[in-house]
């Protein structure tokens, strides 16, 4: 497969191995990747110029994965994978509240891996693609679509990138309802399998951020048995 010039993946790994057949998986699919092998190495090519794509282990030497992403989601929304051999559920819970887009454990399959790149990448080439208004807004929420700037008030509001389009596509239909399944085929560009969890972290945590920009007033509401729409 030709490789895309245009799509660079920063791969953060301290394991030479696992980091190479990283790398090799997302040169097979045609993207060029860039091993990195600590959490202190991935900063510096994270503050150095802007990246389509992050595979981020958590155990790193320097700055842990953890502390990558926290960093990187004050001034990024670049999608961000976790390759990790950290099973409980509480920790990709966690990285989901911190700004992961997504969580495979490891042993990992090959495949996989690179069907999930493809399709992250493609929910972003997506998104990018498609004609918005240059702002959006309900009640005191303001969306900068050119600058995927989210602020209430006079308070900047920093999300995720799932949380950003999540928001948007409620502020693109305010009288809509949301079931889970449209917001999980419209944001992650991936058929719904039930993945009640990943809803309700994003969810939750989006609506946490905007509590706290303005306590006295309530975003989103949920319809029992249906799903999500905006509160008016």
């Amino acid at each position: 497969m030709p490789v895309n010039p245009l799509i660079n993946i920063l791969v953060v790994e301290d394991d030479n191995d696992i980091n190479s057949l990283l790398c090799n998986i997302v040169r097979k699919s045609g993207y060029v990747p860039k091993p990195a092998y600590s959490g202190t190495e991935a900063m510096i090519h994270l503050e150095s110029r802007t990246w389509d794509m992050v595979l981020l282990d958590l155990m790193l030497p320097g700055l842990t994965g953890e502390e990558v992403i926290s960093k990187l989601r004050g001034e990024s929304h670049v999608p961000v994978i976790i390759i990790s051999a950290k099973l409980d559920q509480q920790t990709k819970v966690d990285m989901l509240r911190t700004g992961a887009d997504d969580y495979i454990t490891k042993p990992f399959d090959i495949e996989e891996v690179s069907a999930r790149i493809d399709s992250h990448l493609r929910r972003a080439r997506r998104t990018m693609e498609a004609p918005q208004a240059k702002e959006v807004r309900h009640k005191d929420i303001v969306i900068d679509t050119d600058a995927k700037l989210v602020s209430i008030g006079d308070m900047a509001v920093s999300l995720t990138a799932r949380e950003y389009h999540i928001l948007l596509l409620l502020l693109s239909s305010p009288k809509k309802v949301f079931t889970k399944a449209n917001l999980f085929k419209s944001v992650w560009q991936e058929e719904y399998h039930q993945d009640d969890n990943t809803i309700n972290v994003h969810i939750s945590n989006l609506r946490s951020k905007l509590h706290k920009a303005n306590p006295g007033e309530e975003y989103i509401e949920t319809i029992w048995g249906m799903g999500y729409r905006l509160k008016n």
